[in-house]
């Protein structure tokens, strides 16, 4: 009986194990977006080059982070993109931010404010609406959780305290950290910002909440009350009522 001949390498083989060698040598260093995106594709793609899918994926979402915030039914109408292959895609963000979330949970935020930024501008960065998220932390200032509280155009008439307080004191809070992101890419606050702060601290400080942050993060940065003095000047004003 004749043996069954070995399949032939389907086409891209050897350059899908030069990308893997690359990145298991080196990480991500020296990699173009594309190769990042066509690395990601092999997890879900057996016997099929990707790069050409890479390619056409982020010339229709623009960037590495405008195809990995793509929703699935977006993703699907690229070429040689579907429901298989786009598991690499959105399950690489996903684990990174419950990695991030897992390495803030229990750590004192207010001296890891590089991992809380870190955390909050790849959550909430990119989004195309406004998200308002409270970073909830015990006495101790260890963060217990963070929630996305209001989706939408945030403005001091769309974010109420009294939600806010509630779900502050559902998880036994001490001191919350508020950050949402600005789609304009401007960080710089509103005064609508101003005035959602003040209102904020204002509602906590009755329920004996501190009010230790607001980040306000855009593509261009970030703006922290904190560091600018703001919450030191709100909560002294809320201290005096």
């Amino acid at each position: 009986m004749t043996e069954n001949p070995k399949k032939a390498p389907h086409k891209g083989e050897g350059h899908r194990k030069r990308l893997r060698d690359r990145f298991i040598h080196s990480g991500l260093d020296g990699f173009h977006d594309y190769e990042v995106i066509e690395l990601l594709l092999t997890l879900g793609t057996p016997r099929k080059d990707c790069k050409e899918a890479a390619k056409a994926a982020l010339n229709r979402f623009k960037t590495l982070q405008g195809v990995l915030d793509a929703s699935p039914a977006d993703l699907c109408r690229v070429p040689g993109i579907g429901p298989v292959n786009l598991l690499g895609i959105k399950l690489v963000p996903a684990v990174s931010r419950r990695y991030l979330q897992q390495r803030l949970e229990g750590k004192k935020a207010l001296t890891n404010s590089r991992e809380l930024f870190d955390y909050l501008n790849h959550t909430i960065r990119d989004k195309k609406r406004e998200c308002f998220v409270a970073i909830f932390l015990d006495a101790k200032n260890r963060v217990i959780a963070d929630e996305t509280l209001f989706t939408g155009t945030i403005s001091a008439s769309a974010v109420y305290p009294r939600e806010v307080v509630g779900a502050a004191l559902a998880h036994a809070a001490a001191a919350v950290i508020f950050a949402h992101n600005h789609p304009s890419g401007d960080p710089a606050p509103s005064p609508d910002d101003m005035a959602i702060t003040r209102r904020l601290a204002q509602a906590c400080g009755v329920m004996g909440i501190t009010v230790h942050e607001h980040l306000i993060i855009g593509t261009e940065g970030y703006f922290s009350f904190a560091d600018h003095g703001h919450m030191a000047r709100i909560n002294a004003a809320v201290d005096s009522l």
